[in-house]
């Protein structure tokens, strides 16, 4: 199982129009519960004993907010504030206290429903599926016709085995990325220094037939715009 996670919350979160006086993008609440307390809510019952969490745009408001937590996992802050490292930068610097076995890493800005969620749910199951022999990333996917508040044309297609093609450029795809997943930290070997993007590091474990699809079961939904999270609040409601 995999017992150490990180949730990746320094991101300006520039598509949520913000204003200045706003909370940073992980501390946006949908139905009264910030979007960080809630994945924290789905890294608890999974296993997770260890939490690493980035900080760089309104580090201070994100820290005060993890002050008070009183959970079982043990929470621990990986400082960007010198500069903004994206997402595959910010794993890279943390691999030190992210240590060597498998790890999982989550968006600080994604939400899903499970109706009839099992114990320890989606990240369970995510965990419960990752192979090590075979697997070097493995990544949540969602269908994209069902995804809430997504306009994009998808990110993978995924063939029988679970196996991870990228869509081609002006083509769409069946599936969408859900914001979760399982890395290796030799993946982060010859990384480049500063920022990059994880799709670096997704192409790598492709390159090598090492890049899997896990799917979903439950109602994804994408919150990086306004209108994307007023959908989310909606559904939320509903359920």
């Amino acid at each position: 199982m995999i017992n150490t996670a990180m949730i990746l919350a320094a991101g300006k979160g520039t598509r949520m129009r913000a204003a200045a006086s706003d909370p940073p993008k992980p501390l946006t609440e949908i139905a009264g519960r910030s979007l960080l307390m809630r994945m924290i809510d789905r890294l608890e019952p999974a296993g997770i004993e260890t939490i690493i969490v980035n900080v760089h745009h309104k580090a201070a408001q994100i820290e005060a907010a993890l002050s008070v937590y009183q959970g079982p996992c043990r929470i621990v802050i990986s400082d960007e504030r010198d500069a903004l490292l994206e997402t595959g930068g910010g794993v890279k610097k943390a691999l030190p206290l992210l240590g060597d076995a498998p790890f999982l890493v989550a968006n600080g800005d994604v939400l899903w429903h499970e109706a009839k969620a099992p114990k320890g749910g989606a990240i369970k199951a995510l965990s419960e599926a990752f192979e090590r022999d075979t697997m070097q990333a493995l990544l949540l996917m969602t269908p994209r016709e069902t995804a809430s508040g997504y306009d994009g044309q998808g990110d993978y297609h995924i063939d029988a085995k679970g196996r991870l093609t990228r869509r081609a450029p002006d083509a769409a795809a069946p599936y969408v990325f859900a914001g979760v997943q399982i890395l290796t930290a030799g993946l982060f070997t010859d990384a480049p220094n500063g920022g990059f993007s994880l799709n670096k590091i997704y192409d790598k474990a492709a390159q090598a037939r090492r890049l899997f699809g896990h799917r979903l079961d439950g109602q994804w939904m994408h919150v990086g715009t306004p209108e994307g999270k007023a959908q989310a609040e909606a559904l939320l409601q509903q359920s």
